[in-house]
């Protein structure tokens, strides 16, 4: 299995490598060999790095109307993707697990491994780019103490969901904790549940 400070470790290689072009243009360079764990974290971290600079670029108050909405559709196909991944790295896990058979009174956890892998890479985003903020010298000194002191958060936070997923993964080796995995469904993706889609069809 692979621990959290592993997953930081990838996410922070990832971002670093994004904002030495700063684009969101540019195309992914995977480091990492093809079927490995940390090649799927790498690609899901750039998912969400690409998309936390098409968020940005939305919300411009002087962007172009027809630009904007083909970013929201940029925006959109991006969730997906990230979704996608998800799945992908959960299927990891069911594989990783497969072998351990859980106690009869092994309880569920409220997410997957993989939701919490997600929510570890937005993390790493955002520590990232509020350190960036408490670094800034073009701002007022308030400016810089309000971001040290969310970015201190930040790092806290940082710690316990680290322990809260290794815990994790460790009840669920140990049969203590049953790994569950739900399919998401988004249903204004799919033309056959997004009435606007199928009505302009039928």
């Amino acid at each position: 299995m692979i621990l959290a400070e592993q997953c930081f470790t990838v996410f922070n290689r990832c971002i670093d490598q994004y904002h030495v072009k700063d684009t969101v243009d540019q195309p992914l360079e995977n480091p990492f060999d093809e079927g490995s764990v940390e090649a799927l974290l790498f690609h899901k971290c750039w998912i969400d790095t690409v998309q936390w600079h098409y968020e940005d670029l939305i919300r411009d108050p002087q962007i172009d109307p027809v630009e904007g909405m083909e970013l929201k559709r940029k925006i959109d196909k991006s969730n997906q993707k990230r979704t996608d991944m998800v799945e992908q790295i959960d299927d990891w896990f069911l594989e990783g697990f497969k072998e351990v058979e859980a106690k009869p009174d092994a309880k569920l956890n409220t997410e997957s491994p993989a939701w919490v892998v997600d929510r570890l890479s937005i993390l790493a985003l955002k520590i990232y780019h509020m350190q960036e903020q408490a670094s800034r010298d073009d701002v007022s000194a308030e400016h810089q103490q309000k971001s040290q002191a969310r970015l201190n958060v930040l790092l806290e936070q940082k710690e316990d969901l680290s322990l809260s997923f290794d815990q994790l993964l460790e009840d669920i080796a140990s049969g203590d904790r049953r790994m569950k995995v739900y399919r998401q469904m988004k249903l204004y993706n799919d033309p056959s549940t997004n009435p606007v889609l199928y009505g302009k069809k039928s």
